[in-house]
């Protein structure tokens, strides 16, 4: 059959050649050399849809790749070799510990089980958008019992449609079949945050506490649970008034305890620090030295604030687990640390703050994913606006009828 595009990779003997296949596609042929148990010869045959020079750029580019090694023969690899061995192995090297145990837990619990055995090139939305339904339903492939929640199996969702683009990216399927799979849509649960009043019992249970001035950096300033176990005294600028987000803590199975910079430009930030949380730094300085000079050197010296007695980091699952403690000893209503956030974010509304401040304070990137996010308690909050600009105008206008009269 005629054969046209012949071409070679360089500096290699390897060979291949273009065929018209359809209207408006084309078939290309990679040589692979002899068979070393058979001696035949070894071709793959791949389809390009296009013209013909995007053709011979695809034919160009395979043989360029078997040149230097790092061609892969994605035709016969399941969707499981691909997140396993290829991807994953990726997303290790770009995304922090934490995050990196998510993915590998979804991958090895959830997709490889519904999905690793299909061939990568072959994997159909149907294939995918079945897999989430059996999930939702409880009819799981991974051995376990029950459904799973719509929140959850959109996180998997995003996890392989993550994954599948950077397939898209590496060349090994045209497509992200993932874009044509409708993913579930959870009804994102309300924060329910606390107002002052209980913020104040809260403060006044942990006062004498080692949890004192975590909850106060949290009710007050909106700092979360590993901003407050990283933040060292470096950082706290008691002349300014200003204390800097600039670091993280995280717990991995792997890797253990260590810090991480903020995943933005806008989770390193400066936050002005109320009277109230100056007076307990100070407090907390000085109980610090004396801890010190009672231990000697067997002190662990890591500059943080908030710490272990010995100076030691305080393990985040530990400091939960001591929250928890204190709110069932006091007899608190449950409220999860991270609540303690949303309810400084509750009280800034109310009071009036400016939106953009609020989303600056928080380190989110826009205002209006602070407002999404948020966006229950701004009902209320509309109607005292109203009351406030209809109580302004009726004066205004009473004052401008005594001034005709």
């Amino acid at each position: 059959m005629p054969r046209s595009g012949v071409a070679e990779s360089e500096g290699s003997k390897m060979t291949g050649y273009v065929k018209k296949r359809g209207k408006n596609s084309y078939s290309i042929v990679v040589y692979l050399g002899k068979d070393p148990a058979t001696g035949k010869k070894q071709y793959k045959w791949y389809t390009v849809e296009g013209n013909k020079k995007k053709a011979e750029a695809e034919l160009t580019q395979k043989l360029n790749e078997l040149n230097h090694g790092t061609w892969i023969d994605s035709t016969d690899l399941t969707v499981r070799e691909f997140l396993v061995d290829h991807w994953l192995k990726h997303a290790k090297t770009q995304v922090s510990g934490k995050t990196y145990e998510r993915y590998e837990s979804i991958v090895k619990h959830h997709l490889v089980p519904e999905l690793g055995a299909a061939p990568l090139v072959k994997l159909h939305p149907l294939a995918i958008q079945a897999a989430h339904t059996r999930a939702l339903e409880g009819g799981r492939k991974d051995g376990r019992e029950g459904a799973l929640s719509p929140q959850t199996v959109l996180h998997h969702h995003r996890v392989l449609h993550k994954a599948l683009e950077m397939a898209v990216r590496w060349r090994m399927i045209p497509m992200n079949p993932a874009d044509a799979v409708e993913a579930p849509r959870p009804v994102r649960d309300e924060v329910r945050p606390i107002d002052e009043t209980a913020s104040a019992w809260l403060i006044e249970a942990a006062r004498g506490t080692r949890l004192y001035l975590p909850i106060l950096l949290a009710v007050s300033m909106g700092m979360r649970r590993g901003e407050i176990l990283a933040l060292d005294w470096p950082a706290v600028d008691f002349s300014r008034g200003f204390l800097e987000v600039r670091r993280s803590v995280e717990e991995t199975k792997e890797g253990g305890l260590k810090f991480k910079a903020p995943k933005s430009k806008h989770g390193r930030r400066q936050l002005s620090i109320p009277s109230l949380v100056v007076e307990a730094l100070r407090a907390q300085s000085s109980e610090q030295g004396r801890r010190k000079a009672a231990l000697g050197s067997e002190y662990e010296e890591n500059g943080l604030v908030c710490c272990q007695d010995g100076g030691g980091i305080w393990h985040p699952s530990a400091f939960t687990s001591a929250y928890r403690d204190l709110l069932r000893r006091r007899g608190i209503q449950p409220i999860r640390f991270h609540g303690l956030r949303h309810s400084h974010v509750s009280q800034l509304l109310r009071s009036g703050v400016n939106p953009k401040v609020i989303s600056e304070r928080l380190g989110h990137s826009r205002v209006a994913f602070t407002l999404d996010v948020y966006s229950h308690l701004l009902p209320g909050m509309q109607e005292e606006a109203a009351a406030k600009t209809d109580a302004a105008l009726r004066a205004a206008l009473d004052k401008l009828n005594v001034v005709r009269a």
